[in-house]
């Protein structure tokens, strides 16, 4: 009795390689990493000076004190200080990115699979198939019988 040898961990490990959604999930992390440091420029250099207009050009000095005296930093700091500015531009970091991958990505995607769409369509319908059924194709053959005999008929 011989015994199937099973496939290597080296085997398996090509194969989940190969796969097509692992390289397209590579490809998405590498361009996501490089949109990243886009956005994060953009947020810092354009939105948080325009948005830290008002008292400091960096979001991040944004804080409140809850619990006073807030004096010193790190492990000299007293009281309880709540970092709101980080808070608002990491959300306006997430909603810059959303917005620029929408806009500049889904929409204009999505835009065009509707077009390739609508052309298949338009494609199908040109060549669109009559069904016909056996009962309807019985229905002319025995139409058809009936008009030639009654042409043979009157020739007679």
């Amino acid at each position: 009795m011989s015994e199937k040898k099973q496939p290597g961990i080296w085997e398996g490990f090509k194969a989940f390689l190969m796969r097509g959604n692992v390289v397209d999930l590579a490809v998405a992390v590498v361009i996501g990493a490089a949109f990243t440091n886009i956005v994060n420029s953009v947020v810092k250099g354009i939105i948080n000076p325009l948005v830290g207009a008002i008292g400091t050009k960096n979001l991040d000095s944004y804080s409140t004190c809850i619990k006073d005296p807030c004096t010193g930093s790190g492990d000299t700091a007293t009281g309880v200080r709540i970092l709101w500015g980080s808070v608002l531009g990491a959300t306006l970091s997430f909603v810059i990115t959303a917005a620029v991958v929408y806009f500049l990505m889904v929409l204009p995607m999505a835009k065009y699979l509707a077009r390739v769409e609508a052309r298949r369509k338009a494609k199908e319908s040109t060549h669109e198939v009559i069904e016909v059924t056996e009962l309807e194709v019985l229905k002319e053959i025995r139409d058809e019988l009936v008009a030639q005999r009654g042409q043979g008929r009157a020739q007679d």
